[in-house]
């Protein structure tokens, strides 16, 4: 609990920046001494001090504003229907050229109160490789369930892209501790599962569920493909990913493929 143990007239502002680096929003969104505290900077006669203010009231904003865009993103899986467990499902690795593809399903509780959401959640795309990794942690905590399933590229060459995605959609939602009633699907529908099911278009972007499923399924592949750049380093795949980059496409023309290698995308190469 933030209370002030002297007026803030006492304090250098050096003092009062050490005293609540550590203090986080969500304690001072539900501090009622704290907005009085905020009030007190706005109203001293020092600017560093007032700057200081209205720095807290800008996050504060920021705060409230990701916390109503991830709320309707839980919303949003909530609208299909009356159903108790919604799933939602993506894949990374549809399109490069070595590596398997990658599918996750997550389960979440969404009938959680709005300060337990997950914050940050979005297209994994546009998260950093470290926000990416901080919030697939938190989401394989706080998840109800989750599940990860991959194909790898013999498989690939073997079956297409487009079978393999469907059935790493299938896998990883039947391999669900918690069997939803419903799934949310990035991009299109699941064919060939015995569960109801539609497609989202840009689901990472509207669905809170497969945009957790997006981070996590990300965040899996890429670290699986650091784990091949140790073995094979001239193809760069930990900057990559096993996407064809023109450093990649350069080393396969020079070393040829490797065993991770999508031959039935290199036509084109070799």
């Amino acid at each position: 609990m933030f209370i002030l143990n002297k007026t803030i007239g006492e304090f250098s502002f050096k003092e009062l920046k050490e005293m609540v680096k550590d203090i986080s929003l969500t304690e001072i969104i539900s501090n009622d001494e704290f907005t009085k505290f905020i009030d007190l900077l706005l109203n001293d006669s020092r600017k560093n001090f007032n700057d200081l203010g209205k720095k807290f009231l800008r996050d504060i904003d920021k705060y409230k504003k990701e916390q109503d865009r991830v709320s309707n993103m839980y919303s949003f899986d909530k609208s299909h229907g009356n159903y108790n467990i919604i799933a939602g499902v993506d894949e990374v690795g549809r399109g490069p050229l070595a590596g398997p593809i990658v599918s996750c399903a997550v389960v979440l509780d969404l009938n959680v109160d709005i300060t337990d959401i997950i914050l940050g959640i979005k297209d994994s795309k546009a998260l950093s490789k470290e926000k990416r990794e901080e919030l697939s942690e938190i989401i394989k905590e706080k998840a109800l369930s989750y599940s990860i399933a991959m194909c790898d590229n013999l498989e690939i060459d073997e079956k297409g892209i487009g079978v393999c995605n469907n059935k790493v959609f299938i896998e990883a939602c039947k391999g669900l501790k918690h069997k939803p009633e419903f799934i949310l699907s990035d991009g299109y529908p699941i064919r060939g599962i015995d569960i109801k099911n539609t497609g989202v278009v840009k689901g990472d972007t509207k669905s809170a569920s497969i945009a957790c499923a997006s981070i996590v399924a990300k965040v899996f592949r890429d670290n699986l493909m650091e784990e091949y750049h140790n073995k094979y380093p001239m193809y760069y795949f930990n900057e990559n990913a096993g996407y064809g980059t023109v450093k990649h496409v350069e080393a396969i023309k020079k070393h040829g493929p490797c065993e991770i290698h999508r031959l039935s995308f290199l036509k084109n190469i070799l």
